[in-house]
């Protein structure tokens, strides 16, 4: 009788297999970083090839360490960074380009022509999206324009979509609705691609998978000495996994994962909210709607102050040198690496850092970073709350960054909200595995799932931001 479940978590930044045991406690994890290319100021990608070896490799591990084989699992789970596009060739199986990340920005003009061109609103209406690089649709055009290959021996997918083709030798050719619902092509009413989209994205129809449930068995993987024969039975993008694996699944309850970016997510419950504050509808992994704000840089700009000011060693120094100070001494750090996000959507932004003095010190510039990620979620939760009307009192979190207990405090403090920490960090891996484990029968149904989430740490609101509040506005008009 299977006993666990692997849930695969492909990130931005690494890869990690964690192998859950029947009480769903992390039995055994595996990590391995990412390789970040940049090929032009703006533009990121990743050698899909590598992306499947990382998750060979670290499935294979976290394995060896559960002492576990093929027959103690019930089910594999995958949960991927979103947005990332890849196209393949059918016929060998080889990526004709390397992935282009969700962070990547070469599309910005075709997404103003689009826009110039009158698409948009009905592009908004029928995804919940605006037309913004981010997404995958016009990631696909250009890959398509600038590779001489006969579309008809093309595949597209998603990083889920990529691994279930390489996980069960190109039998499947799938994607759930999460992750179909960030492409710029997924009907998310419907629950179809949009024939209109496709035609205004100049996209053929044969390359796009099948649309699968995000808690349905999809095919059985066939790699070779570890998951033969398991069952891929959970798919959900990594926001959306988050805010299952959160048990966000009533209207009005919201997550927060601190990762590379900071992504704070509502469910909506059936109702998809039309936003008029510059948030984005999407599908939720639990036959429900969302409403979502991305931040595109959060943990990444803590690890820019390690990898190019050299101001840290390590990540989580961070919080030390910020707390040495009472506050940032007036410094402002819009880290807008790669354009601002929700709800500004401005992919031209740039990152400033401002109210520098002779006084300033690398410990105020700590702070600053971490109230930047603080004041970024909180201008999403103030957008997403005009949007909904809902009265929301707390937020659950999660994330590399949610272990910051300064950054907890200051976040409940600038957006004037409870902050609730999991007791299990890996929500968004954890989510995937629930996902799956419904799909195989490890539970009867969601009840059981619902009382093994448990709290670590409850952050209270303590101080007011107002005036630091007032001077971010200021100074992402300068950016903006």
């Amino acid at each position: 009788m299977p006993t666990h479940l692997i849930a695969i978590d492909q990130g931005t930044t690494s890869t990690r297999a964690i192998v859950f045991d029947e009480k769903l406690a992390p039995a055994a994890v595996a990590q391995q970083e990412l390789r970040q290319i940049y090929p032009a100021p703006g533009w990121v990608e990743h050698d899909p090839e590598e992306i499947w070896s990382s998750v060979v490799a670290t499935v294979r591990e976290a394995m060896a360490k559960a002492a576990v084989d093929a027959k103690g699992i019930a089910g594999i789970g995958i949960t991927n960074q979103r947005e990332t596009t890849i196209v393949w060739d059918r016929v060998n199986g080889k990526p004709i380009h390397n992935a282009i990340v969700w962070q990547d920005r070469r599309t910005a003009d075709a997404c103003a022509a689009l826009r110039g061109a009158g698409h948009e609103a009905s592009v908004t209406a029928k995804t919940g999206l605006v037309l913004d690089p981010y997404f995958s649709a016009t990631k696909i055009r250009w890959i398509l324009d600038h590779m001489d290959v006969d579309p008809k021996r093309l595949a597209f997918g998603t990083v889920d979509t990529w691994l279930i083709w390489q996980l069960t030798q190109g039998r499947a050719h799938v994607t759930d609705v999460t992750n179909a619902s960030r492409t710029l092509l997924f009907d998310i009413r419907r629950g179809v691609w949009d024939e209109e989209l496709l035609g205004i994205m100049r996209i053929p129809r044969e390359i796009l998978p099948n649309v699968v449930s995000s808690s349905a068995l999809c095919g059985a993987a066939d790699l070779d000495g570890s998951l033969r024969g398991v069952p891929i039975a959970g798919i959900a993008g990594d926001q959306q996994a988050a805010l299952f694996g959160q048990r966000c699944t009533r209207a009005g309850t919201a997550k927060n994962t601190y990762g590379t970016g900071c992504f704070l997510v509502m469910n909506t419950g059936d109702r998809v909210v039309q936003s008029k504050h510059g948030l984005l509808a999407t599908c939720a992994a639990s036959r429900q709607f969302a409403l979502e704000g991305s931040v595109f840089i959060a943990g990444a700009a803590v690890q820019w102050l390690r990898d190019s000011l050299g101001i840290i060693k390590t990540a989580p120094e961070v919080e030390a040198l910020a707390a040495s100070v009472d506050d940032s001494g007036g410094v402002i750090f819009i880290p807008a690496f790669t354009g601002l996000g929700a709800p500004h959507w401005n992919p031209h932004a740039r990152g400033s850092i401002s109210g520098i003095t002779r006084g300033t010190t690398a410990a105020h510039i700590a702070r600053a970073t971490l109230e930047a990620i603080a004041l970024q979620t909180a201008d999403v939760l103030d957008a997403m709350r005009a949007d909904c009307g809902f009265d929301l009192q707390e937020l659950r979190v999660d994330g590399g960054a949610s272990t910051n207990n300064l950054l907890m405090q200051i976040q409940a403090d600038i957006a004037g909200v409870r902050v609730v920490r999991s007791s299990i960090a890996e929500t968004t891996a954890l989510g995937a595995a629930y996902l799956a484990g419904l799909a195989v029968g490890f539970w009867r149904d969601e009840s059981e799932i619902d009382k093994q989430w448990k709290a670590d740490r409850v952050f209270e609101p303590q101080t007011s931001y107002e005036t630091l509040r007032t001077k971010w506005r200021e100074a992402i008009a300068r950016v903006a």
